[in-house]
């Protein structure tokens, strides 16, 4: 394993011990594994080095091998976790447990598969699915990894289970039907009814019968003690000398007879048998009368009782829905912010999303500038001004013939008028400002020409060449700019300047290097307004080369601005009042990246009429109340 990788361990060289798990079979650990690899923090500051730890069967991060005494900042249990090699980046892996996901990129391929292998082996021993025997046959990490196991103990550990914080729906859906709804599978509450008012004649019939039974007994029994009454009392007169204990008696055939005592008329026992039977009937009319009534309510709350049911099956229905949708939306957003979903060639994030992003992220943008537009205006800063033949010759610096070449381009080319051109659409047309667009793409990447006209007044062309060349002044109108520095300056009216815009979320972040210079033109004839010019465009500087965190934008842009003067009245002098500045704006950009078409169409759409409007307000701002540079 190379030097980067640095793995190390707090173990012993000593061979992987066995300990017998509950269920007999060897459990081996490792003590503790790490190296540095690049973990995404976030979409400012991207892929950064991390020291990675293995041990315990937890994956913990440090942000160097020295601060490890202050604590990981993240750790993740590799019982559940999910370890997924990306499907085209064959230096990333991804760990995911539930809804936290790390993202983690190798220096190679090798690297990765070491890393991926060494997660599975220490995740295999700490469930003592391998022995040692497989340790020393494996080839899966390096041997200098294979050394380090030692003996973790952790066989004997139960292993942790994560638990479910509310009931599954589906378990709950199946318990409801099966109580609640058995009742009216294959029958209703009238058919129920029915069958109640058939088991109720059936119940007064046999109850009748049984009326009668009882009243048949109780005859029976009264007339048999009338009967004995009368026999006692002939015995008595014939055998005046019975027992005293006289419990039985001899009749003349010699056997023994019960000697029944004198009855009261409720007979045996005195049980009145026709009463108790008339309350058992009564009793058992009550019942019945009750038990109709309450099936009569029963059935005129059916439909209510149906209705209710069906409101909360369709209550439940929608809510999950909700959950699901709400499942697939956490999912999403959890991951929503990873190098997967922001601009590049394999984004997970379509041009919808990508487009209200980025128009969320500007109308942001807008409000912090607005907030901020105040105090800028309040800061006063002082820019000489060369004088004007400084920006009338070519120069003698080594891009002195590029600029040139530019300049001469920008003046035939640029000027011409798009009425006549059929490729030229205009897309956005206020008041003065018209704007128009050439559609062209290039392997996929748009490069649209944009030009654009305007009239201010009360500016000349040389006041707003200034100040949009001016470094000085840059950050007072430029809002779309994070930090820019000049790398080199050519001469009074050249310099090289590289620049970093803001990053516009899920975009990635543009800088660019350019040179930027200032020309005046002299008109052909004393007519015709002498053309202010200030060209940027891209070169290359060994002081500001292309870096990993931007993506390296090319632009060709240039303003060109002519002042007309109208006459004064009388006498009086020239004012702000007679001047016109007739601006053309022309831009060619290549923004490079993977940023989607239709974003980016849209994007200028919106952003250059606002530059326009943004800069020349400025220049009106700046230039008020102040002599006039011609």
């Amino acid at each position: 394993m190379s030097d980067n990788q640095s793995w190390n361990s707090s173990g012993s060289d000593e061979d992987v011990e066995t300990s017998e798990s509950g269920v007999g079979q060897p459990v081996v650990g490792v003590a503790e594994l790490g190296g540095i690899i690049s973990k995404w923090t976030n979409y400012i500051h991207g892929w950064q080095d991390r020291w990675v730890v293995l041990k315990n069967n937890t994956l913990s991060y440090y942000k160097s091998q020295d601060e490890r005494e202050f604590g990981c900042r993240g750790s993740l249990c590799l019982s559940k976790a999910v370890i997924t090699p990306h499907e085209f980046d064959e230096c990333r892996l991804d760990v995911s447990v539930n809804d936290s996901v790390w993202y983690l990129r190798a220096t190679d391929s090798e690297h990765r598969h070491q890393w991926i292998n060494s997660i599975e082996l220490h995740r295999s021993l700490r469930e003592g699915r391998i022995d040692s025997g497989v340790i020393q046959r494996t080839s899966l990490v390096p041997p200098a990894a294979v050394c380090l196991m030692a003996e973790s103990g952790y066989g004997s550990e139960p292993s942790l289970r994560r638990h479910g914080s509310m009931l599954s729906l589906t378990s709950a859906t199946s318990g409801y039907s099966a109580t609640s709804t058995s009742s009216f599978k294959g029958h209703s509450l009238r058919e129920k009814l029915a069958e109640m008012e058939t088991f109720r004649d059936i119940l007064c019939r046999q109850v009748d019968t049984l009326q009668k039974y009882f009243d048949g007994c109780s005859d029976a029994v009264s007339k048999d003690e009338l009967q004995r009454d009368k026999v006692v009392e002939d015995d008595e007169d014939d055998f005046p000398n019975t027992r005293s204990d006289g419990e039985f008696i001899h009749n003349n055939n010699g056997s023994k007879e019960k000697l029944f005592r004198s009855l009261s008329p409720k007979g045996i026992n005195g049980i009145d048998f026709k009463g108790e039977a008339i309350t058992f009937k009564a009793t058992t009319a009550g019942i019945l009368s009750t038990l109709s009534h309450c099936i009569d309510l029963m059935v005129k709350r059916e439909d209510s009782w149906q209705k209710r049911l069906d409101k909360e099956t369709e209550k439940r229905r929608r809510i999950e829905e909700g959950y699901h949708s709400a499942l697939s939306e956490l999912k999403k957003k959890s991951h929503f912010g990873g190098p997967d979903y922001e601009e590049g060639p394999n984004s997970l994030i379509n041009e919808d999303e990508f487009f209200d992003a980025v128009e969320a992220a500007l109308d942001r943008q807008d409000k912090m500038e607005e907030q901020s537009h105040t105090e800028k205006s309040r800061i006063q800063r002082s820019s000489p001004v060369p004088p004007g033949d400084v920006y009338s010759t070519i120069g003698s610096h080594r891009f002195a013939d590029k600029v040139e070449e530019m300049v001469q381009n920008h003046m035939t080319y640029s000027l011409q008028d798009m009425g006549g051109d059929a490729n030229w659409q205009l897309v956005v047309e206020e008041g003065e400002m018209k704007v128009y667009r050439r559609e062209v793409e290039e392997n996929g990447i748009v490069l649209d020409p944009l030009k654009a006209t305007h009239s201010v007044k009360g500016v000349t062309g040389h006041e707003l060449c200034h100040y949009f060349w001016d470094t000085n002044v840059r950050n007072d109108w430029e809002t779309t700019i994070e930090n820019f520095n000049v790398v080199e300056m050519l001469s009074d009216n050249a310099v090289i300047v590289y620049q970093t815009h803001k990053r516009v979320w899920p975009a990635s972040q543009r800088d660019v290097l350019y040179l930027s210079a200032m020309r005046k033109i002299l008109a052909n004839n004393e007519n015709d307004p002498d053309t202010w010019l200030v060209c940027n465009f891209s070169v290359d500087h060994d002081n500001a080369q292309p870096t990993n965190r931007c993506v390296r934008a090319k632009i060709n842009i240039a303003m060109i601005c002519q002042t007309l003067v109208s006459p004064p009245e009388g006498d009086r002098e020239i004012s702000r009042d007679n001047l016109t500045c007739k601006i053309t704006y022309v831009a060619n950009v290549n923004p490079g990246g993977w940023a989607p078409a239709s974003v980016l169409r849209a994007v200028a759409k919106r952003e250059y009429p606002k530059f326009l409007k943004r800069f020349t307000s400025y220049v009106q701002e700046k230039t008020a109340g102040k002599p006039i540079l011609f």
